[in-house]
């Protein structure tokens, strides 16, 4: 069958330059360009604006050329495409290309779906072809293949099954309402094509799907391999591509259709569990000691995160993230203590520099760790537990005052992070976990105040002071008041060096010496008014 082919095109090949093809010397169809659908389309569009009275179509040596053809093929009326040669369209070159059609004049006709059918383009050599298969576009034209009935026999289970008995008269096949004629064309072209992984090697994504969707409605099932085989190993840019392709071939696998090698790259079956995976990425960033490639993976797998969580099928994930952050937490605070332990030795001051400074520095990573996780969990709403962990703390917050500020500033860091999770309503810890926090961490904070206002770049001291308000105004009136006392009391010795919690305080004044007043006196005017209507 493959050498009748070759022999047929063969013969083609002496007529290229005389008839309306676009074949390259392999025996390929050149399918046109989308330009050349287009200005095909647009030249026989009936609502173009039509020509003046004294414009007509230039003569040109292609005229001649028609002229040569009548013996071949019935002459087209005047209204119809006109027909121009390869040399005439691209004198002296070798390759010859598509032929668009020259369009004379016409008189527009109001409504598109009046229009007849007719032949726009056409493909193949009549004179070697047994076969015409015409593809009726659904924008209004045709397309004409003289092709050669062994070749879509051998290659398409379409057109085997619509072949499979001759067909009487000449041999003539339509197909409707194609939705991409040049599509149809140039997958037909490739049934004429032995190296069907080259041809494809020099498109993109988007058109080789074009051509798999078409080659799938043919039952062209070579091509339907080398499509997968070109997207296995294609790059696919953005999630958009690659969401089209993961349903195209999807559609594929329905079928019975080997689509494994293109799934494998968004799935796999022989993964680790996500609890396992998560846990590693989160293992590797903590223990990173490199500061930009850290901060940089520290953001990258936030957003991330971030992303999952606004997702309703990934609830069983969050879960999962839930359990293995909480067990970092834990370690990275159990890494903390013992490294606090260390530092608060009375030894460990007359130390060498050599020695101190290396447990600075895993003292001040640990304390960022934690605040990375506290960040994760509190936009994933799940920090409350993590509250009262770190209101239990109270060995932590003991050593503490035993280390000097500029290694210990770091752990009041995370109390003020959890003060302003609180204030925000992103953290929601139970009433006692809350009072719990404020006697346990209040004091190591306003100890570190003038430190963190002028060493540390990211404290913003205005949100840390809303967050401690809200904070203790979330407490029984008894208890603001009592840690709003003590808060005075250092607050008229340090100043600016502690927080001020002004607006907390005064809200609690307000609760305590006026709100009650109001709420009575408005009692005792609508028991007066129940009084007068009785």
């Amino acid at each position: 069958m493959d050498e009748t082919r070759s022999r047929r095109l063969e013969q083609g090949q002496t007529k290229i330059r005389n008839v309306p093809i676009a074949v390259t010397p392999e025996g390929f169809w050149c399918c046109p360009s989308p330009v050349g659908f287009q200005k095909t389309l647009k030249s026989q569009n009936p609502l173009n604006k039509p020509k003046p009275p004294h414009a007509s179509t230039p003569k040109t040596s292609f005229q001649k050329k028609q002229t040569q053809l009548t013996d071949k093929k019935p002459t087209l009326p005047p209204s119809r495409s006109g027909i121009v040669s390869d040399e005439q369209r691209n004198p002296g070159s070798d390759t010859p290309v598509f032929n668009a059609p020259v369009v004379g004049e016409r008189t527009p006709r109001p409504k598109i779906m009046n229009l007849p059918r007719k032949v726009s383009i056409e493909f193949g050599e009549p004179g070697t072809s047994d076969l015409n298969v015409v593809l009726l576009g659904k924008q209004g034209f045709a397309v004409r293949l003289s092709v050669h009935k062994s070749v879509l026999v051998e290659n398409s289970s379409f057109f085997a099954e619509k072949l499979w008995e001759p067909l009487p008269g000449s041999p003539h096949l339509e197909i409707d309402d194609c939705e991409d004629v040049e599509i149809y064309v140039e997958t037909v072209g490739l049934m004429y094509c032995k190296e069907l992984k080259q041809q494809l090697t020099k498109k993109n994504v988007s058109r080789v799907l074009s051509i798999l969707k078409v080659a799938e409605h043919l039952g062209f099932n070579s091509c339907i391999q080398s499509c997968l085989d070109y997207l296995e190993a294609a790059p696919w840019v953005g999630d958009e591509e690659e969401e089209k392709v993961v349903s195209s071939v999807l559609r594929l696998q329905g079928e019975g259709i080997g689509v494994t090698p293109v799934l494998k790259r968004v799935s796999s079956n022989t993964s680790k569990p996500p609890k396992e995976t998560i846990s590693h990425i989160l293992e590797l960033v903590l223990k990173s000691n490199e500061e930009s490639g850290r901060r940089e993976m520290k953001s990258v797998v936030l957003k991330l995160l971030r992303e999952n969580n606004c997702r309703p099928s990934s609830s069983g994930l969050v879960d999962i993230c839930h359990e293995t952050i909480y067990s970092s937490c834990k370690s990275c605070l159990n890494s903390l203590l013992y490294l606090f332990r260390e530092a608060a030795e009375p030894e460990f001051t007359d130390m060498p520099m050599a020695v101190k400074e290396p447990v600075a520095k895993k003292l001040a990573l640990e304390a960022d760790n934690i605040s990375w996780l506290v960040e994760i969990l509190a936009e994933r709403q799940a920090a409350d537990e993590f509250a009262a962990i770190w209101a239990s703390q109270q060995e932590l917050a003991l050593l503490h005052a035993k280390l000097p500020i500029v290694s210990r500033h770091h752990v009041s860091c995370i109390t003020a992070q959890l003060f302003i999770g609180i204030g925000r309503g992103e953290i929601l810890p139970p009433k006692d976990t809350r009072h719990f926090l404020l006697r346990t961490w209040l004091q190591p904070l306003t100890d570190d105040y003038s430190w963190l206002q002028h060493g540390c770049r990211s404290f913003d001291r205005k949100v840390v002071e809303e967050g401690i308000g809200r904070t203790i105004l979330t407490l029984p009136l008894e208890d603001q008041q009592s840690i709003l006392f003590t808060w005075l009391g250092s607050f008229l010795k340090a100043g600016d060096n502690c927080p001020n919690l002004q607006r907390a305080f005064e809200v609690w004044w307000r609760r305590t010496f006026i709100r009650p007043y109001v709420d009575q006196r408005s009692f005792i005017k609508s028991d007066s008014s129940t009084t007068l209507k009785e």
